[in-house]
């Protein structure tokens, strides 16, 4: 009878170990797109900002060269490259059940849904083209902002705050671009990561 109920905890603990509890998401993750168009709008933006870093940092550092400059922003553009493509990889070996993630646990709790309706991948396309077009729009006016506020930062770091050179229309412009942006770039990865969901459900048994 004691070898028995010692064979039951063995069994038990076999079937909770962590092979039998290891459990993946829905594949793919989401997640791909949006960060793969959020390094891009952050490249171009220190790509259209550099001139601006370069001429500040050149000036605030006595004997900084502008290529240890460049150099530097390059550096750190390769840095957020790296750690993005490798988050962007373990969400997808999580939801693969390669790794232990929370990717699927993620999906579940942000959607409601392992596979979208039709109707959600409709409103995702909706939304992603206004949010898109809004953001395609004001995209220079934030980037210019963006710019105005390195400046005004710099210049308060060293003592001086120019009057009048907070750019109020372009900063609003900026607060509207990332909030057309952010829901443009969420729709859309979860419009197409979606979609390859629907496809994968229908091919699969």
């Amino acid at each position: 009878m004691r070898s028995r109920r010692v064979f039951s905890r063995m069994n038990a603990h076999a079937n909770t170990g962590p092979d039998r509890t290891r459990k993946h998401g829905p594949f793919p993750a989401y997640g791909p797109v949006d960060a793969a168009l959020g390094f891009v709008v952050f490249y171009l933006f220190v790509e259209r900002a550099t001139p601006t870093i370069v001429e500040i940092m050149t000036g605030v550092v006595p004997g900084l060269s502008a290529s240890a400059v460049g150099f530097g922003l390059a550096a750190f553009l390769w840095f957020i490259f790296v750690v993005t493509t490798l988050d962007q990889l373990r969400r997808q070996l999580a939801a693969l059940g390669v790794v232990a993630g929370e990717s699927g646990r993620a999906d579940r709790a942000g959607s409601g849904r392992v596979v979208p309706s039709i109707p959600w991948l409709l409103v995702y396309a909706v939304v992603a083209a206004i949010g898109g077009s809004i953001a395609a729009f004001t995209f220079d006016r934030a980037v210019d902002a963006g710019i105005a506020l390195i400046r005004l930062v710099a210049g308060v770091g060293v003592g001086v705050f120019p009057v009048g050179a907070f750019p109020l229309v372009e900063f609003l412009a900026m607060v509207v671009f990332f909030v057309a942006f952010g829901a443009a770039t969420h729709s859309l990865d979860r419009l197409l990561v979606g979609s390859v969901r629907v496809a994968f459900a229908a091919v699969l048994p």
